[in-house]
């Protein structure tokens, strides 16, 4: 075959873009959840441990499945378990959308994870085929990578302009014309490709890696939530223990749901771990900026969500960037120029104090954001590259589990560091005579709210307080009871971010 019959043309450029919608909006749905919990919780009444439900069923059944339907797609067709998955995910949002209890959303919600598993490996596999030119497959994998970032950081936007003017059913709706025309169009655009020997599915082998990634994900979920406990730490060892047994009869099944001879090269393991690495700091400092945003600048979530939006518009300049430099200098170079830039971005982040301004944290993860995208992109088409053509969607649902377990632990770790670090700051600063269980918890107590906002000192001594959680603390106590009454007095809580509302919650705090 020679290079020019290996070019891509307008045919496969067209499929490109209708495989990216689809992974837009599965990133994007778990992120318009944040500003869609308020008016879905007023009409449906959840209880708190239905609305953890509401919010990680869709996660956790994502992550778990990633690498049976990779695998999948291997055996039976790509493009067929992109377009069964995407009629599903169509058919799952409509039901989503017109729930009439909190169980019947979490049972859909479940079915959304299920379905949009089949979305990210597909998508990505079938790139590997369609695009034979290293450097054009390159291009489109960074396409796909924007695709996949810009969904989580355009939905909270998305979803704010829908609740101005529909109800909370209306997030999910949004779906369905994209599904409808990735079936219309994928026959058309997309071709079909399987493993020509592709064996049996490997059903125990597929159960195992379920209840492995299950597992781990919600212990490492619950860590973040609630510190580390026995809960916790049983659900990781489970994982682990089921892992453990996914490798055995991976290394004695007659056909095996993932070739672990690509762990032996560097070439596939390295790439691996340093998506995993990226995003485990990406999405733990998330939780952080956030917060800073919400509790220190006052902003709502859909304001909030707009000045995300920058970092999301430089993201395509490090893509672009690495992609154009991987031919020329090598792409291990390119992905450790990648990560000194977002070493950069971090060290930025970490100087924010209370009375840094808007555009410091905006500048900062922008830079954060053009690093992280070039390496995002490098490790992926390196990924697929190491893989061979018929493993490849087992390659790509590796990769994206990579980065599940990566943003997963970096909430753990990060979060619990973040929490240790401000109840022994909250705690030598406290009013005497405060309760130990409103130091102990970031989101704070109705008495202790109401203390420091009558009392300046108090708000002057938690802004001079040293280290990385300075963020946390409000600037203005003054303020902060202005921003409350403006906003038909609702609680300070009320106000944070999804994850950390319901934590508030679970820990004892009020909502309102």
């Amino acid at each position: 075959m020679t290079q020019g019959s290996k070019r891509a043309g307008t045919r496969q450029w067209t499929g490109l873009a209708v495989l990216v919608l689809p992974c837009v909006l599965a990133s994007m749905d778990m992120s318009v959840m944040f500003v869609t919990l308020p008016s879905l919780s007023a009409d449906l009444q959840p209880s708190s441990s239905q609305l953890l439900w509401i919010m990680d069923s869709y996660g956790f059944l994502l992550a778990g499945l990633l690498i049976t339907m990779g695998t999948l797609g291997d055996r039976i067709g790509r493009r067929r378990v992109l377009l069964t998955g995407a009629a599903a995910f169509g058919l799952a949002s409509v039901l989503a959308a017109y729930s009439t209890g909190p169980e019947m959303l979490i049972a859909t919600r479940a079915l959304m994870g299920i379905a949009g598993a089949s979305l990210a490996p597909s998508t990505l596999s079938l790139i590997r085929n369609m695009f034979l030119d290293e450097r054009q497959r390159a291009t489109a994998v960074g396409i796909w990578t924007a695709g996949f970032a810009g969904g989580a950081v355009v939905g909270p936007i998305i979803g704010g302009l829908l609740l101005e003017h529909f109800w909370w059913g209306s997030v999910f709706l949004i779906n369905v014309p994209v599904m409808i025309l990735l079936v219309v169009l994928g026959p058309l655009l997309l071709p079909e490709y399987r493993d020509p020997e592709p064996g049996r599915f490997d059903l125990p082998g597929a159960l195992l890696s379920l209840a492995a990634v299950l597992a781990v994900i919600y212990g490492l979920k619950t860590t973040a939530g609630h510190g580390f406990g026995w809960t916790g730490a049983v659900c990781v060892a489970a994982g682990l223990s089921a892992g453990t047994l996914f490798v055995r009869r991976q290394r004695t099944a007659a056909h095996p749901m993932i070739d672990l001879a690509l762990f032996r090269t560097s070439r596939f393991n390295v790439p691996l771990l340093i998506d995993a690495l990226a995003t485990f700091a990406m999405v733990g400092f998330s939780l952080f900026n956030w917060q800073f945003m919400q509790i220190v600048l006052g902003m709502g979530p859909f304001e909030s969500a707009l000045w995300s939006l920058p970092t999301f518009l430089v993201m395509p300049v490090g893509i672009a960037l690495a992609t154009a430099m991987a031919p020329r200098i090598g792409k291990p170079n390119a992905m450790t120029a990648g990560l000194a830039v977002a070493a950069v971005g971090y060290i930025a982040l970490a100087l924010i104090r209370t009375d840094s301004g808007i555009m410091h944290l905006v500048s900062a993860l922008a830079v954060v954001s053009v690093g992280i995208g070039g390496v995002s992109a490098v490790v992926t088409e390196v990924i697929l590259s190491a893989a061979p053509p018929e493993r490849a969607g087992a390659a790509s649902a590796l990769a994206e589990t990579s980065a599940e377990f990566g943003g997963a632990l970096g909430i753990a770790v990060l979060g619990s560091i973040g929490t240790a670090v401000y109840r022994s700051q909250t705690e030598s600063q406290a009013p005497a005579g405060l309760p130990p269980r409103a130091t102990g918890s970031g989101n704070g107590n109705p008495r202790r709210r109401r203390r420091h906002r009558s009392d300046p000192a108090a708000s002057d001594r938690r802004g001079s307080a040293q280290g990385g959680l300075r963020c946390l603390q409000p600037r203005d106590a003054d303020r902060r009871g202005r921003q409350r009454r403006s906003n038909g007095g609702r609680s300070h809580s009320d106000r944070l971010p999804a994850p950390q509302r319901r934590t508030a919650r679970l820990r004892g705090g009020p909502s309102s």
